[in-house]
């Protein structure tokens, strides 16, 4: 069967079907210069900006402002624009924009409770995101023929936000999709936009080697995905009608594409132990496979399970037996965590502390290691440079701030 029509988008109106090519779009509707919508007008917009996004007022100072204006127009018999700080975030919330609305859900542990003692981990989670709306497979349904072709290409990366935040953890989840060009990427924002944020469980050292509490971890981590992605599902075989840019409407197929994550997310996504290779069958003793591997399948993961117990699946494997995920082909390698963060932090800083022990001895190493330490704590402020109070446990690795610890090391060992 050819795809030759498949790749096409060919226009259509709001209904899916399709039209003449050559005509031009519908003419855009811009709303009128005093709609506000919603709030009451400019004034009233411009309050909230100012408080939201160029002030960043404080919630609680919000609400004083607000109270005393309210005292001063009451003899006006007026009220000021907002009741409180609530308000004033819901009508912010209310803004309709192009972009899709925060919704959000709650997850939890549905398991046996223990009835003293409950472990954190078994707390409520809420997870915050956007809602987000195979060729070959997809071509089959001669409905979907002329419709444009949309793979979504997705990443995520637990993160710590050291500034203004008090070395808080989060973990966002990203979008992109494989339909824009290297070149509008460079030119244009938005090309890859945050839709959403996963709950990162909480445990103690006691419970982080729990089966339970490492089991509900991928659980949870898996399942929010799921829920997130949940409305694009239908769309992944039968299409969705959409407007695009040019003002036209044209018929879209979504399909999940790579999954960018680093090497600790891709154990959970497909349910493989540490060691192990996420995509291929190569045994942990041999990842540069010297011998020929299978690359791994949903199938061959189920018959393994089914023919082997849970410890034989886990040793001889690497798989953890009560998940199973066919995501393995949509893995992709992490620029930033397995190139620049694995070379330097994972080989170069533990090459330097071996070659010490080797030349000076244990003891006298570990002298020149403290001293290293001291040195990278102690480096005085200064512009483009970040200071490090974690000394070598560099927690955070987005962005710019991933090399610095490159140029901070370097200096405190020469």
């Amino acid at each position: 069967m050819s795809l030759i029509s498949f790749d096409l988008g060919l226009k259509c109106d709001a209904n899916g079907s399709f039209i003449d090519q050559d005509a031009p779009p519908l003419p855009h509707m811009d709303a009128p210069p005093t709609d506000w919508t919603p709030y009451n007008d400019q004034a009233e917009f411009e309050m909230a900006e100012f408080l939201f996004m160029c002030n960043q007022m404080s919630a609680k100072q919000i609400n004083t402002l607000l109270y005393l204006w309210a005292a001063i127009l009451i003899k006006h018999n007026d009220t000021p624009p907002f009741a409180n700080h609530r308000d004033m975030y819901a009508t912010i919330d209310a803004t309709p924009l192009s972009d899709t609305p925060w919704k959000s859900f709650m997850m939890s542990y549905n398991g046996v409770r223990p009835k003293q003692d409950v472990p954190p981990w078994m707390a409520q989670y809420d997870v915050w995101y956007r809602d987000s709306l195979q060729m070959d497979v997809i071509a089959q349904n001669e409905e979907n023929h002329g419709s444009t072709f949309v793979p979504l290409i997705i990443g995520s990366n637990k993160t710590v936000v050291s500034v203004t935040t008090g070395q808080t953890e989060y973990h966002p989840l990203y979008l992109s999709i494989g339909n824009i060009h290297n070149s509008v990427r460079r030119a244009h924002r938005n090309s890859v936009v945050l839709i959403g944020f996963l709950s990162i469980p909480k445990s103690t050292k006691e419970h982080n080697d729990n089966v339970k509490y490492r089991n509900f971890r991928r659980q949870l981590f898996q399942c929010s995905l799921a829920k997130i992605f949940e409305s694009v599902k239908p769309f992944m075989e039968t299409f969705d009608v959409t407007c695009f840019l040019d003002g036209h409407f044209r018929q879209t197929v979504h399909s999940l594409g790579p999954y960018i994550a680093d090497y600790p997310e891709q154990l959970i996504l497909t349910g493989i132990m540490q060691n192990w290779c996420p995509r291929c069958l190569a045994n942990r003793k041999d990842l540069d496979g010297t011998q020929p591997c299978l690359h791994r399948h949903e199938a061959h993961t189920e018959l393994l399970i089914e023919q082997l117990t849970y410890k034989q699946a886990w040793y001889e494997h690497g798989i953890i037996a009560n998940v199973v995920i066919n995501i393995h082909k949509l893995l992709s390698p992490d620029i930033l965590h397995q190139i620049i963060k694995g070379t330097f932090k994972d080989h170069l800083v533990d090459w330097v502390g071996e070659y010490l022990q080797v030349t000076h001895g244990a003891r006298r190493a570990a002298k020149i290691i403290d001293d290293i330490d001291c040195r990278i704590a102690a480096v005085t402020p200064f512009t483009g440079l970040r200071h490090f109070p974690d000394k070598r446990g560099f927690r955070q690795w987005m962005g710019n701030p991933a090399s610095t610890p490159l140029g901070s090391f370097r200096l405190e060992i020469e």
